[in-house]
């Protein structure tokens, strides 16, 4: 690659910037009923409103638009995110009048529709999981976590095990699991990996007493491994009554293969934006259904969908809203995010049985191709068979480069940086998921990138200090920005 030109920060005018007087964009009738004068505590003496035509306005925001980094337009390999393709078939499902401009106050006879499309859906995350009933409620995978972990804490209190106060979670777990049991006021212990990656049993066994809730279990973990002991580690909480939880954001690896219920979690959220395909939009909207064994069916955030009259051969059953025995309450406005359960809806109905565990199969095959590209570059403290991702470390002995370098560096390449500094268990952390949407070109692609970045952290350290060097905006000082915090914009006089 050759020598890139110095860092250059481009800063965009503003849309005010552009503004001409006398330019307009839309030009209002004659208004055919009487004025009225406008609240006096709503009237300003002076708003500056820019004046631009229309085509101003369209190409400005298409520019702005066009400097972002998105999924649609290259290579997304943020570990523990899942970040596919959306097929755009999800979005015109999404779309149809029946199911866009519907409200969730009708009466239940004229949305049968909508009633069934999420009767149907949890059906199939019953039969992908293997648990014996499921909500759609929640609104993302965190918020799936505290259904869950609320959810143990009811079926705990139910039977008078008020003493019950500890959830156990592995050093390897996502970071919302102990914020959810701490929301949740229960006490969090942590419990360490051991050398191949797995949660060490001698720990977990002095951990567990009449105290504990439960454990939560990301599995496959942080690392990207599947624990080589998750019978015993289930075996050991359940013997002491507690309840194991299954992050379910890493189900990309077992669609098909393994139905978590099955191995003995009690409950496990599904995040429907990362398993299967439904945007992550700006930190939403996302969806994170719970699914539940028989024994905690009844604890379910209500209502949910049932049947209310079985139909017959000239009539189908009638759809609506029913209300768990114990239920723990609604966590959620109405009953979920809708459009994001269509387009779950959909991924699922156009892969099938054969073609979800075909969608796990490549996302595992992907991230041990680029494991193994990378391994004699790139330091990688547990270096065994992964499933959909792998964590790299981005360091090399006698440089001061730090994976934070390297993710700016990649930049320059075109791609965008995996996950850094995460999990915490390992130190200068490149987290890289690479999913099964990605060809073997493009994982060529990005593995040549990362060993010419290698070399160039052994020969040329600084320029990875100063990246990136390509992008309209180069390094910047995320300290500042952290501390001094610039949250709203002066009008242009004030300038």
């Amino acid at each position: 690659m050759p020598e890139p030109s110095p860092a250059r920060q481009v800063v965009e005018p503003t849309i005010f910037e552009l503004s001409a007087p006398g330019r307009g964009g839309v030009t209002f009738p004659e208004p055919d009923v009487p004025g009225a004068a406008l609240p006096a505590d709503l009237v300003r003496d002076s708003l500056p409103l820019p004046e631009l035509a229309e085509v101003d306005v369209i190409r400005h925001y298409l520019h702005l638009s066009h400097l972002n980094y998105s999924v649609d337009g290259g290579f997304y390999p943020l570990g523990s995110c899942t970040m596919k393709y959306n097929p755009k078939v999800n979005e015109d499902m999404a779309r149809l009048p029946g199911f866009a401009f519907t409200h969730p106050l009708q009466p239940v006879e004229t949305v049968q529709g909508n009633l069934a499309l999420m009767y149907t859906l949890q059906e199939w995350l019953k039969e992908i999981s293997g648990f014996a009933a499921v909500s759609l409620q929640p609104a993302a995978g965190a918020h799936g976590e505290l259904t869950g972990v609320l959810i143990m804490r009811a079926y705990h209190r139910d039977r008078g095990d008020t003493q019950r106060v500890k959830m156990l979670i592995p050093d390897s777990a996502h970071g919302t699991n102990p914020a959810s049991s701490a929301m949740s006021g229960l006490q969090v212990v942590q419990i360490p990996s051991d050398a191949r990656g797995n949660v060490d049993l001698a720990a977990l066994q002095a951990q567990c007493d009449e105290t504990v809730v439960g454990l939560m279990l990301t599995n496959p973990n942080t690392l990207g491994l599947f624990d080589e002991h998750l019978e015993e580690v289930i075996r050991l909480v359940h013997g002491c009554g507690g309840l194991v939880y299954g992050d379910g954001a890493n189900l990309n690896a077992l669609l098909g293969i393994m139905r978590p219920a099955e191995i003995g979690f009690d409950v496990m959220h599904f995040n429907l934006h990362k398993t299967f395909s439904t945007p992550h939009g700006g930190g939403g909207p996302g969806s994170g259904p719970v699914g539940v064994t028989a024994s905690l069916a009844d604890f379910l955030p209500g209502p949910i969908v049932g049947i209310l009259e079985e139909g017959d051969a000239d009539l189908p059953p009638l759809f609506g809203f029913v209300q768990p025995a114990k239920s723990i309450g609604r966590v959620k406005a109405f009953h979920g995010h809708f459009g994001m359960l269509v387009r779950a809806y959909t991924y699922i109905a156009m892969h099938g049985a054969e073609g979800l565990r075909q969608v796990a199969e490549a996302a595992v095959l992907n991230a041990n191709y680029l494991r193994v590209r990378l391994q004699e570059a790139y330091p990688i403290p547990y270096n065994r068979t992964c499933m959909h991702e792998f964590v790299a470390e981005g360091r090399f002995p006698g440089t001061d480069v730090r994976a934070l370098d390297i993710a700016k560096r990649l930049m320059d390449y075109g791609f965008h940086p995996p996950t850094n500094y995460f999990p915490l268990i390992v130190h200068e952390a490149l987290m890289i998921e690479p999913t099964e949407t990605e060809s073997k070109q493009t994982l060529d692609a990005f593995a040549e990138a990362m060993l010419n970045i290698a070399a160039e952290a052994r020969t040329a350290p600084q320029l990875l200090h100063e990246a990136p060097h390509r992008t309209p905006v180069g390094r910047v000082d995320e300290v500042k920005a952290a501390r001094e915090l610039v949250l709203c914009c002066s009008w242009p006089e004030e300038r």
